[in-house]
């Protein structure tokens, strides 16, 4: 027998509760409410009733946490929390989501204002100031700031574009769930990292957010293996796309030059950073 469960006012998150409850085992469905404009969850099993309630006060607490959207991805359904055409809410939205993510969204303005720099005419510039150096010149200059700041040059539109893009998805889901700082912890130590070991096997001419982007990628992947109770989820799809990526690289097939050693110390650098937080964590949740 069908039991009601809860009536939300708004259609999208009826809709994200419904699909989050049935990727639990807990078979739900949207029905359209007496009362216009209301939605009511119904659980088709009302052996389960209680199990359900939690989910649906936990989700009342924190109804954008990522996991419910994971839910609806991979359930084959997209749910847009905020439909709508208009350009001032697409801005709105993404104001929201730099108040949400700002280092993220800092990351990605600095790779933006370098890369528009270095289409402008001024990459000699960006070079000038960002690029890594050889050790013994860095030994001499002690800039050490580039150690990270190779990681903010791009070549290609292409090469600028997928790498912003992975970032933004992938870091702003730390981001929310783990924080500011631990974001910034996978960024300074993958970038450091990456760009270490890119230098020593091939010298200084290199640059790309991908070594960061592999160790976001890396993090995710392996606290959602080793914790799934936090929250942090990426699609299986995803992490076996980005590591055929990453063999590809070293086959020499694609059409353009990798940095193959700052995307494998990259990832590895992740899926540490994440193996240390999830096993000295024991069973705490991170607040």
């Amino acid at each position: 027998m069908s039991t009601p469960l809860i009536a939300i006012n708004n259609e999208s998150y009826a809709h994200l509760l419904a699909n989050y409850l049935t990727s639990q085992q807990l078979i739900a469905h949207v029905l359209p409410s007496q009362k216009e404009g209301e939605y009511v969850i119904v659980l088709e099993d009302d052996a389960k009733v209680e199990d359900a309630k939690a989910i649906c006060e936990e989700f009342l607490r924190q109804p954008r946490h990522p996991k419910y959207q994971q839910a609806a991805w991979e359930s084959g359904e997209q749910v847009a929390l905020h439909p709508s055409h208009t350009n001032n809410l697409k801005i709105g939205n993404l104001m929201n989501w730099a108040k949400e993510a700002p280092l993220a969204a800092s990351v990605l303005f600095i790779c933006t204002l370098v890369y528009a720099l270095s289409w402008l005419g001024f990459f000699g510039y960006v070079e000038q100031y960002l690029k890594m150096q050889p050790f013994g010149q860095l030994q001499q200059t002690h800039e050490y700031w580039r150690l990270i700041t190779p990681a903010f040059i791009h070549f290609s539109a292409i090469h600028f574009i997928f790498n912003v893009l992975w970032w933004s998805m992938i870091g702003s889901q730390i981001e929310r769930i783990f924080g500011f700082t631990m974001l910034l912890v996978v960024f300074l130590v993958s970038a450091v990292a990456s760009n270490l070991a890119q230098a020593i096997v091939s010298g200084p001419a290199f640059g790309g957010l991908s070594g960061v982007v592999y160790a976001v990628l890396g993090f995710a992947w392996w606290i959602g293996w080793l914790k799934p109770s936090w929250g942090l989820y990426i699609p299986k799809s995803i992490v076996i796309f980005m590591l055929i990526w990453l063999v590809l690289g070293y086959t020499d097939v694609l059409w353009v030059n990798m940095a193959n050693t700052a995307h494998t110390v990259g990832l590895i650098s992740g899926c540490l950073i994440a193996a240390v937080l999830a096993l000295g964590a024991g069973r705490r949740k991170p607040a």
